[in-house]
């Protein structure tokens, strides 16, 4: 147990190897109204709770909304000039509220 913390704080931080959290925190700025301040969803706007999820995760359906494979045009005009990058940087950002 005593191991526990360390090693998750090991895990995040390989996790996050080369992505610009505070980069991701700034593009996260259009996601709030939807999203919540701290990713915790907001039902008026039909925007999901994000915080809890995996960066990985986040980025599949960033790419799915970008490429048309998943359709939400409420995203599109905040996705679609982002590069894999930000989307990179604004999954690890937001995978670690």
């Amino acid at each position: 147990m005593k191991y526990l913390l360390p090693l998750t704080a090991l895990i995040f931080s390989l996790n996050s190897f080369g992505k610009d959290i505070a980069k991701g925190k700034s593009l996260y700025a259009a996601c709030i109204q939807c999203h919540g301040e701290n990713g915790e969803g907001n039902v008026e706007q039909q925007g999901p709770r994000l915080s809890g999820q995996y960066d990985w995760y986040i980025v599949s359906q960033l790419e799915a909304f970008q490429n048309g494979t998943r359709k939400n045009e409420k995203m599109m005009p905040y996705i679609k000039n982002l590069s894999k990058k930000d989307f990179d940087d604004l999954a690890a950002y937001v995978s670690s509220l």
